[in-house]
Formats: structure tokens, C-alpha cells, sequence
């Protein structure tokens, strides 16, 4: 841990991380006062020799939240992701409408900021989903707009010790999502993805050929098409840390897949195709609440989620904020 202090410091954040025993969720890193006056490319140079040290954080913590460092663009955000060297992951089949910023940076979910966005492992629907997304705060929210995250396992295990049966159902059958797609992208719903942008094609033989890839089945409508995807798994089981993860958009398909073409409550079912138990469901919500920790952004930061350890949200804000992301295979 001696390289740590050349550059990292670990800082406390009150009220806005859990202590869990041997690790902080979420560990928050500054500059070192002591270090080398701070600049993008000493940030990004730092990341590269410090790599293993940031990588073990994240293994044992689940998500790292940069605060204090020269990040100021969105290009200079597009750095620090390419600092890392993770591959980056193309956003087919996902459902928040996005735009491209710069390279490989997108906005974040772009919903209206009176719209909460659910807890959800990114593209958890899909058979592949990033294995980690970056966050950056460009414009810090004028109230609200936090990002509440909470770690899997935990999830998990009070699900399980509370709905042993449900559980068990879940890991028998996986999840069913069921999504209405209009053609082009609409911005006020916050699953408001048009079907060319999620297949990133005007062509709907290229579309079909691109669903099946992910395991998906399309049904075409008059002003649109019906996606099924699954049964898919709603429980996994985390290699890197051996341990169950409530690897799912069920509580976000159930209480957020909402809009003029979607009834959230038949966005999701068990695999068979059973409806879920809304009491279960409004519970489980009420946990992901009650364990969560809200990060509230700042200009500048940049958070890094391991999105196999950690499910994340969006509250309500009032503008402005701009909040860019970054998916990484």
C-alpha cells in the first residue's frame, strides 16, 4: 500500500458511505496533498501506475469515487476512462435513451429530472452487460440528483432470508422482460430507447439479426416492436468475490417501465411467465432503500462501479446536471 501514498489518499465522506468490517462502501479517493501539483495527465499517468492498488479497491469495495481531481470535460473524463484500459462495451440493447458526448462517453439515462430511475445492475436484461461503468459529474445538480448505489450480496442475502421461497423460484425460473419500443427515441420516458438506436440500425432485418445475438425476440407492431428477452438468470454468482449477487431489473422493470407503450407490471415475470408477487417486489424495493448509500455529485467526480458487486439509482433533481457515462466490457 506504500505506492497508495504517493498519490491516492483515502477520504471520509459522512452519511454518504457504510462500513462494512475490512472495507468503506464506497471507498472515495482524493489527490495527496503531498504529491506533485495536480493536472489531468499527472491524474491519468497516476491511475496507470497505481493500477493494481485501484483495482483491488474495487474488488474489495465495489465502487470508487474519485473527488477532487482536475476533471473538468468531457474529453478529459474520456482520458481518465481510457487510463484504465478496459475495453470498452458498445450500448446495444440497453433502454435509457443516450447520446454520444466524445469517444467513448455518453450522457446518462437523459429522463426528465422529476423521474426517479430505479435500482438496476446496468443492462442487467441483457446477456452482456458491462462489467463496469464510469460515471463523471460535468454540471453538479441544483438540488437532488443523487446516485444512490448498494452492494449486490447484501441485496441478496436479506431477500433470501426473508423470501427464502421466492428466492428459490427466482433461481429456478430467472426473469422474464417484456418491452415496447417506439422507432425513434423519446425522451421523456426514461425507457424511452427507440428500436434504431437500440440496435443501432434503420434496417429491421439488421435489427432482428442483432436481437437474436442477445438472445431476444422481436415481435413488430404497427408503431413499433415488442422485445422478449428471456428467461435470463435473476440471481448470479459473483467468481471474483464467491458470492451470490441479486444480478436482476426486476424492482426497476416492476416500478419503472413505465410510459405511453409499457405496463411495468407486465415488463417483467418469472421465466415461466407467472406474475410476481407485488407485495415481494415493493419489499424488496423498500431493502435496496433502507442498504443504499446516496453519493451526491460534485463537478468533477468520477465514480467507477463494479457492476457485478453493485446496483445503482437515480433520484430526482432540479436542474441543471449533466452526469456522463462511460460502459466497459
Amino acid at each position: 500500500m506504500a505506492a497508495q501514498a504517493e498519490y491516492f489518499i483515502e477520504t471520509q465522506l459522512p452519511n454518504h458511505q457504510k462500513h462494512y468490517g475490512s472495507f468503506t462502501f464506497p471507498s472515495i479517493l482524493s489527490p495527496n496533498p503531498k504529491s506533485s501539483p495536480s493536472s489531468l495527465s499527472v491524474f491519468t499517468e497516476a491511475i496507470k501506475s497505481h493500477k493494481p492498488f485501484l483495482d483491488s479497491s474495487l474488488l474489495k469495495s465495489g465502487a470508487l469515487l474519485f473527488r477532487g481531481f482536475p476533471v473538468k470535460t468531457a474529453k478529459d473524463f474520456n482520458d481518465v476512462v481510457e487510463a484504465f484500459g478496459f475495453e470498452e462495451l458498445p450500448y446495444v440493447g440497453g433502454a435509457a435513451p443516450r447520446t454520444n458526448v466524445v469517444g467513448r462517453v455518453f450522457t446518462a439515462n437523459e429522463s426528465p429530472p422529476d423521474q426517479k430511475i430505479p435500482f438496476h445492475h446496468e443492462m442487467a436484461q441483457v446477456p452482456e452487460f458491462p462489467s463496469k461503468l464510469f460515471f463523471f459529474c460535468e454540471v453538479e445538480p441544483g438540488s437532488g440528483g443523487e446516485t444512490p448505489i448498494v452492494l449486490s450480496h447484501i441485496v441478496y442475502e436479506k431477500m433470501k432470508e426473508k423470501y427464502p421461497e421466492f428466492v428459490d423460484r427466482l433461481e429456478a425460473h430467472g426473469l422474464l422482460y417484456t418491452r415496447v419500443l417506439g422507432e425513434d427515441d423519446d425522451p421523456s420516458s426514461p425507457i424511452g430507447r427507440g428500436w434504431k438506436s437500440t440496435f443501432l440500425t434503420s434496417n429491421k432485418a439488421v435489427a432482428e439479426e442483432r436481437a437474436a445475438k442477445l438472445g431476444m425476440k422481436l415481435e413488430w407492431l404497427s408503431n413499433g416492436v415488442k422485445t422478449v428477452m428471456g428467461p435470463i438468470p435473476a440471481i448470479k454468482y459473483d467468481k471474483s468475490r464467491q458470492r451470490k449477487i441479486w444480478f436482476n431489473s426486476m424492482v426497476a422493470a416492476y416500478t419503472g417501465w413505465e410510459d405511453s407503450r409499457n405496463d411495468p407490471v407486465k415488463a417483467v415475470t418469472f421465466g415461466d411467465g407467472q406474475p410476481l408477487p407485488a407485495d415481494i417486489i415493493y419489499d424488496c424495493l423498500k431493502i435496496l432503500e433502507d442498504e443504499c448509500v446516496p453519493i451526491p455529485w460534485k463537478k468533477g467526480d468520477v465514480m467507477l462501479i463494479d457492476n457485478l458487486a453493485t446496483l445503482h439509482s437515480r433520484r430526482s433533481f432540479d436542474p441543471p446536471r449533466r452526469v456522463l457515462a462511460s460502459l466497459c466490457k
